[in-house]
C-alpha cells in the first residue's frame, strides 16, 4: 500500500447542451480523476473556468518552474497529500500561485485525499483529524428571483422542508434599496422568526452603501450579510465590519493562505466560507486554523456539485470552528445527477459521511 503509485490524471469537462446567461455556476464544470496501480480511483472537482483548469492540468513540461500538473504527478505515492501540494505550488510558480492554478491544484487534491481515504479505508475528516460533530446544520441556498414573490415563496418551501436557514443572493439584490428591502422582507416574512436568514450581496456595493444596507436590513435580523464589496476592498471591508453589528461572511474568491489571511487580518471578517474545489483539502485545513487562531467561524461555499458537498462536510467536521454547511437547491443535472449517493439534508442537516 505504501508504494501505491499515481498512473493517470484525467480533467473531464462536463457541459449542460444550453448555457444561460444568468448561471447558478452550475452549468459546467471540471471533474478529476487520478488513478493508481492499486487499482483505487479517486474524484474530486474544479470550480473555476474548466477549461482553463483542464489545460494547467494536461499542459507538457516546459522547465522546473512551468509544468502541468498531471506531468508533475506521474509516478508519485498519492498518500504523500502535502508534499505533492507543495511540489505542485513549487512547480507552477510563473504561472500559479493564485487563480485558476491553485483551482486546477484544488481538485487534483480532493481526488488525492479521496484516493487516501479509500486505500486506507477511513473517512477523509478522520485522516484530516478527527470528527468534532457526526452533522452540519445546512441552509438551503438560493439565487434571487427577480420576483420578489417568488423568492419569498421559495424560502417558505425551504423552511416547510425543515431548513432552519436560508440563503439567497445575486441580482436583483443591489441597485435599489426598495428592492433590496422587499425582497429581505419577504424572506423573513416568509419563514418566520425562528430560521435564519442569510443575504448574499454579489459584490454589489461600497463600504457605504454596505454600511447603510445593514441598517435598512436591521429589523429583518439577517444572520449574515455575504461579500457585499469587491474582494480586494479589504479596506471597505474594515470599515464597514468596524460600523455594523450585522456578522460580515467573505472568501469564495480567495484561494490561498495569504489570500484568507488579508481578508482576514486586513478586512476584519466575521465568517470566512471556504471552497473546496478552489481550495482542497490540504490548504483548508491550514487556513482553518488560522481562522480558528483568530476566532473567526468558517464556512463552505458551494454551489456546484454533491462532489463539493461531500468534500465540504468531511472539512467541516474536522475542524472545531464550523458554523453551517451550504447546501444549494437550485436544480441542475450536473448537481443533483452526478453522483450515485448524494448528500442529504434530513430535518435541516446533513449527516457526516462515515466510509472513505
Amino acid at each position: 500500500m505504501t508504494d501505491v503509485q499515481i498512473t493517470d490524471v484525467e480533467a473531464i469537462y462536463l457541459r449542460l447542451p444550453q448555457i444561460a446567461e444568468r448561471t447558478d455556476s452550475s452549468q459546467d464544470s471540471l471533474i478529476i480523476r487520478v488513478s493508481t496501480d492499486a487499482g483505487v480511483t479517486g474524484y474530486g472537482e474544479v470550480d473555476s473556468c474548466p477549461l482553463v483548469a483542464k489545460a494547467i492540468i494536461e499542459a507538457p513540461y516546459s522547465h522546473t518552474l512551468v509544468c502541468g500538473l498531471r506531468h508533475i504527478l506521474l509516478g508519485k505515492n498519492p498518500l504523500d497529500t502535502d508534499r505533492l501540494w507543495d511540489l505542485m505550488y513549487a512547480s507552477t510558480l510563473y504561472y500559479g500561485r493564485e487563480g485558476a492554478t491553485i483551482h486546477a491544484m484544488a481538485g487534483v487534491d480532493l481526488a488525492l485525499w479521496d484516493i487516501k481515504g479509500k486505500l486506507l479505508g477511513q473517512p477523509i475528516h478522520t485522516l484530516l483529524g478527527g470528527a468534532h460533530r457526526d452533522k452540519l446544520r445546512a441552509y438551503a441556498s438560493h439565487m434571487f428571483d427577480f420576483d420578489p414573490a417568488v423568492t419569498a415563496r421559495r424560502a417558505a418551501e425551504a423552511a416547510d422542508h425543515g431548513f432552519t436557514a436560508v440563503k439567497f443572493g445575486w441580482e436583483p439584490m443591489g441597485p435599489d434599496p426598495k428592492m433590496d428591502e422587499k425582497l429581505v422582507s419577504g424572506i423573513r416574512n416568509a419563514v418566520g422568526p425562528d430560521v435564519d436568514v442569510c443575504v448574499d450581496a454579489g459584490l454589489a456595493w461600497d463600504a457605504k452603501t454596505a454600511i447603510s444596507r445593514c441598517e435598512l436590513f436591521a429589523p429583518y435580523n439577517i444572520f449574515w450579510l455575504e461579500e457585499p464589496l469587491h474582494p480586494d476592498d479589504r479596506r471597505g471591508y474594515r470599515k464597514l465590519t468596524s460600523a455594523v453589528s450585522t456578522r460580515i461572511a467573505a472568501g469564495e474568491e480567495e484561494c490561498t493562505e495569504a489570500g484568507f489571511l488579508r481578508l482576514m487580518d486586513e478586512g476584519n471578517i466575521d465568517v470566512i466560507q471556504v471552497d473546496l474545489t478552489r481550495v482542497g483539502f490540504t490548504q483548508a485545513r491550514r487556513i482553518a486554523r488560522l481562522a480558528e487562531q483568530r476566532g473567526i467561524p468558517v464556512a463552505n461555499h458551494n454551489f456546484t456539485t454533491d462532489i463539493n458537498v461531500a468534500a465540504s462536510l468531511h472539512f467541516l467536521a474536522s475542524i472545531p470552528n464550523a458554523i453551517m454547511l451550504e447546501y444549494c437547491v437550485e436544480p441542475s443535472p450536473l448537481r443533483t445527477l452526478i453522483t450515485a449517493d448524494p448528500i442529504q439534508v434530513i430535518d435541516g442537516y446533513a449527516a457526516v459521511p462515515e466510509g472513505p
